[in-house]
């Protein structure tokens, strides 16, 4: 029954994540997050080479606690593998809090409330909502969830399956500290260099399941495969992050609509260029790509489970030929 205990722990974590969304209390990534701030504190300087103590050690350490619980898990023979790979990819997913907060943030748009708006948008992205009007409100959510699809549901499912309990506490803490860091302000453009590159390289194949896992769902939501596959391939490069321009132009595409151009931060404006062809989006359209975003997931889900059984079934092969 548990020969596949990364494939069925998987799928088990991502029901877990629909159903309960993330803890509430005592976050795992809450825990990192501090544990980080703590280290920072001791490590920072304007400093690539410390940069690179503060993330290696970081991610480093949260891939050894995946590979000693998952080595003690595997001497059990209880299904406690399965169970250990189930909580850590409820623990790390963060997809279904993803499209309650941009259901909330359409809310807050239908009723033109932009106090609540401007209030909920950190909880998507960076960006400065001060200076943001409804339409920039919009255009922030719809490009964080594409963006945050890869990054919080994804990547996780992906490097759970191609490498179980150490993949998905590796890829949680670089991703968590590629968003604490890993941006271009002048206080980490050299200490967040390193956190922003592992980051950048752990997405390449996320990024890129992201963007398949849009066009076939793309239909879903009244959308054109052939164009999120035509905003994927002509505008994705254009895009500043080799891994964002993925998700965010093949979005475009299958809703039909035009992201990009200026765009604000606390320390500073960045002139983005533009992605796909239609309009700018609206609060409709933030619920399009609430809707977008779920079906990806779930497709991604899927996906995962399907790769994790084909590793186990490659190991098997290969230790019988042994």
């Amino acid at each position: 029954m548990w020969t596949y205990p990364r494939a069925i722990g998987l799928l088990a974590g991502y029901g877990l994540d629909r159903m309960f969304a993330d803890p509430r209390r005592w976050h795992p990534v809450a825990g990192f997050g501090t544990t980080a701030l703590r280290l920072e504190r001791i490590l920072y300087r304007d400093s690539t080479a410390l940069g690179v103590v503060h993330a290696v050690t970081l991610i480093g350490s949260a891939a050894a606690v995946g590979i000693g619980s998952s080595r003690a898990a595997a001497r059990s023979t209880l299904p406690v593998d399965t169970v250990l790979i189930a909580a850590a990819t409820w623990a790390a997913l963060g997809g279904t809090s993803l499209s309650r907060v941009g259901q909330q943030m359409a809310d807050h748009l239908d009723r033109e409330d932009m106090a609540s708006a401007r209030a909920l948008l950190p909880s998507l992205c960076g960006r400065d909502p001060d200076s943001l009007d409804i339409d920039g409100l919009a255009r922030a959510a719809v490009e964080s969830i594409a963006e945050n699809t890869s990054d919080a549901a994804v990547g996780v499912l992906v490097w759970g399956a191609l490498a179980g309990v150490p993949g998905i506490l590796a890829y949680r803490a670089s991703n968590t500290l590629d968003a604490m860091i890993g941006y271009r302000s002048p206080k980490y453009r050299h200490f967040g260099w390193a956190a922003a590159r592992i980051d950048d390289v752990l997405n390449v194949v996320p990024a890129r399941v992201t963007g398949l896992a849009t066009v076939l769902a793309a239909p879903l939501v009244h959308g054109s495969p052939k164009q999120a596959w035509t905003m994927w391939r002509r505008d994705a490069s254009q895009h500043p992050s080799p891994n964002a321009g993925v998700a965010e132009a093949a979005a475009a595409g299958a809703l039909g609509l035009q992201l990009g151009g200026r765009t604000s931060y606390r320390h500073g404006v960045e002139i983005r260029p533009t992605l796909g062809d239609g309009s700018p989006p609206t609060a409709r359209d933030l619920r399009r790509a609430v809707g977008l975003s779920i079906r990806v997931q779930e497709l991604s889900a899927v996906g995962s489970a399907i790769l994790a059984v084909a590793i186990c079934q490659a190991r098997i092969r290969r230790h019988r030929r042994a």
